[in-house]
């Protein structure tokens, strides 16, 4: 009998919000929290799942997922384990624990760590180690799983930053032709951290989708693939509302990822901040994905001294990514978080 644990972590974006979906730029990181999947391999080719924190159970036919009642995490499970069989993977019957430290519904990707865990356990009970997968298909793959089984609508961020984090760095994305570009997070004394706003949010029935479609909408008014093919000629100021600011973020984002790495580079802190205080003014006034208790933990943050601050994630509740200066002190709750490795198997035997 085989056993495998695998460990996919969640993610912090420093910046670059709602443009991977619109072929833009993200920097984001893998942190230390995620999803621990312990897979045992089962006869009889069922696949029995237990989400330990929250007490619920799943069981279905490996080769046979049933879409019906496939809501929340077992979407995620019984999608992961109908996608790597379409993709030719052998996935047969098992036993899964599944057990997390990232918060679910907090703008840290939880969804994006459940599937690269539950993919990797199920390539290692198969007798893979998860270093010979190519780690772009795979992304794609758990991609497949939020989009088709979960039902939200999200770009390749979250996935790609799972797969390829990397301790001590940042990742530079080009979500048009998947490059992924290590970026030092050399912070010295300076600190960040993420509050939780207590407003929980889900993709699949937040206004997260209808934001997908008023992009769609927004390139189809100018005559373009992707927004990232918008530019100064295709001015915003002549689609109609809310359209104009949809398209104004995305231009204006993408341009604050780059100068963000700049920034990094240039090891100037306090220009970080302002990228983070403008990416948040932008997401709240433009993209319309802030609500008040976002609003009311930005506040705490800057009154705790943060130099910049900016929701994270989808939006409609979540968390807030804060910047702290030497000397600053974090709010109470709040969480330190570093960049930490990929998405992996733990052990196997």
């Amino acid at each position: 009998m085989t056993t495998v644990r695998a460990f996919g972590p969640g993610r912090v974006n420093l910046i670059g919000e709602h443009t991977d979906y619109n072929d833009g730029l993200c920097l984001p990181f893998a942190i230390a929290r995620g999803v621990t999947v312990e897979a045992r391999s089962l006869a009889g080719g069922r696949v029995e799942a237990r989400a330990a924190d929250l007490g619920e159970d799943d069981a279905f036919a490996a080769g046979d997922p049933p879409r019906a009642g496939a809501d929340g995490w077992r979407g995620f499970v019984r999608g992961t384990v109908a996608e790597l069989r379409a993709a030719g993977f052998e996935v047969e019957g098992a036993t899964l624990r599944i057990t997390g430290d990232v918060p679910r519904g907090g703008g840290l990707s939880s969804s994006a760590a459940m599937s690269t865990a539950l993919a990797l356990a199920f390539m290692g009970l198969a007798g893979g180690r998860g270093e010979d997968v190519d780690r772009r298909a795979l992304a794609r793959l758990c991609s497949r799983v939020e989009n088709d089984w979960v039902g939200a609508q999200t770009g390749l961020l979250d996935q790609l930053a799972a797969l390829f984090g990397r301790v001590g760095h940042a990742l530079r994305l080009d979500c048009r032709d998947l490059s992924i570009e290590p970026v030092a997070l050399e912070l010295g004394d300076w600190t960040v951290a993420v509050v939780d706003s207590g407003e929980r949010h889900a993709h699949a029935s937040s206004g997260y989708n209808e934001r997908r479609t008023e992009c769609a909408r927004a390139c189809a008014e100018l005559g373009v693939q992707s927004l990232r093919d918008a530019g100064a000629a295709d001015d915003p100021g002549r689609l109609p509302a809310p359209l104009d600011r949809r398209v104004r973020h995305v231009l204006s984002e993408n341009a604050r990822v780059d100068a963000a790495v700049d920034a990094l580079r240039a090891g100037d802190m306090a220009a970080l901040g302002a990228l983070l205080d403008a990416s948040h003014a932008s997401l709240r006034d433009d993209y319309e994905v802030s609500v008040p208790a976002v609003e009311a933990a930005i506040a705490r943050c800057k009154a705790a001294g943060a130099a910049g601050a900016r929701i994270v994630g989808g939006g409609f509740g979540g968390s807030v990514l804060a910047l702290f200066a030497p000397g600053a002190t974090p709010p109470p709750d709040a969480v330190v978080v570093e960049p930490g490795p990929a998405a992996r198997l733990l052990d196997a035997g």
